[in-house]
């Protein structure tokens, strides 16, 4: 579109200008966007855009969940759940260096709002981002913040969209999101 006067001399025209939207894989407040909230989703609104962002980079290539052995409880799968699960395993584990602790810590392009993603949240970032390219993700094992059992949280395969559970002990790739 472009704008345009006109007058008794003629009709002169302004620059040509493009509109568009937000759109997955753009850069926006502090990351990439992942994932558009759709209806049904917790936080939808026709009228003002929301979703998922994703840190541009791993936080970390080998960090645990943590707390084996410890039942944190009522960890949800769902989209909007990422930020509630992250908040329930540091308030209920103490252990330091583990994938909840490194997202709720960051600080990261003037935002420090970021959590490790529930299971369909980091679902989303492999159907979006990583199938297309965008992200710079390894294909590896990523954490969710969602728990499975006392001994295991389930964990999303990047290389084979495999989900599985795996020990919390164990060292897995960590990549924060925040919503907007």
């Amino acid at each position: 579109m472009r704008a345009y006067a006109t007058n008794s001399v003629g009709t002169a025209y302004g620059n040509e200008v493009s509109f568009r939207g937000l759109g997955i894989g753009d850069f926006y407040q502090g990351g990439i966007i992942a994932y558009l909230l759709q209806p049904g989703d917790p936080g939808y609104d026709a009228n003002t855009p929301h979703g998922i962002i994703a840190a541009p980079t791993d936080q970390s290539t080998g960090a645990p969940w943590g707390c084996s052995n410890t039942d944190i409880g009522g960890t949800q799968t769902g989209i909007g759940y990422g930020a509630a699960n992250t908040a329930a395993i540091v308030n209920g584990c103490t252990q330091t260096g583990i994938a909840a602790r490194i997202c709720n810590n960051l600080e990261l392009n003037g935002y420090n709002d970021w959590y490790l993603p529930s299971l369909d949240e980091l679902e989303q970032l492999y159907l979006n981002l990583h199938l297309n390219g965008i992200g710079s993700f390894n294909s590896a094992y990523y954490w969710s913040s969602t728990e499975n059992v006392a001994n295991e949280a389930w964990r999303f395969g990047f290389a084979n969209a495999f989900t599985t559970n795996g020990w919390k002990a164990t060292a897995v790739y960590v990549r924060g999101v925040r919503v907007f």
